[in-house]
């Protein structure tokens, strides 16, 4: 299958680039932070972390995420932990990771400023320096001292409301 997309300036049927092409071509996007506290959104109805609850017997976006960082902290990134997530929610098997990582990748996702952690659920998330991430429930004595750190980056969580 031949894609309809000239390479810069040329409009000849030879400068056409076929589909896998272009994939090969892709951007690659992250959603990693180093050195970076990500405190929670200013309209965070936690008082204090809560782990956030199931749907049934279906594990929320939040629930995986929570566990994943949770029970191993400072050992992934948020790369690693979003795309973890997308391919429990999707069911994919070890054969479709290379590609559906490329794919996935390959536009902007969204990062952990946008995650319920940090913006429902209380809890705020410290990327070290190689973006491995932990996480510290908000109004801990852990919490407020990396709120307060000179040295990282402190950015807020995303507002839910407007």
């Amino acid at each position: 299958m031949v894609l309809f997309k000239p390479h810069k300036g040329m409009n000849k049927p030879d400068s056409f680039i076929t589909f896998k092409e272009q994939f090969i071509q892709m951007k690659t996007h992250t959603t990693n932070y180093t050195n970076t506290f990500i405190v929670v959104a200013d309209d965070c109805p936690a008082p204090a972390g809560i782990v956030p609850p199931t749907k049934g017997d279906t594990k929320t976006v939040a629930n995986l995420q929570f566990e994943m960082i949770s029970k191993n902290p400072y050992a992934y990134t948020s790369d690693d932990v979003l795309f973890q997530v997308f391919v429990e929610r999707n069911n994919l098997i070890e054969s479709e990771l290379p590609e559906a990582k490329e794919k996935f990748f390959s536009k902007g996702q969204a990062c952990f400023r946008a995650s319920p952690l940090t913006k429902r659920y209380g809890w705020g998330i410290h990327c070290d320096k190689d973006g491995n991430m932990a996480i510290y429930s908000v109004g801990s004595d852990s919490y407020r001292n990396l709120a307060e750190d000179a040295n990282l980056k402190v950015v807020k969580a995303m507002k839910s409301s407007r």
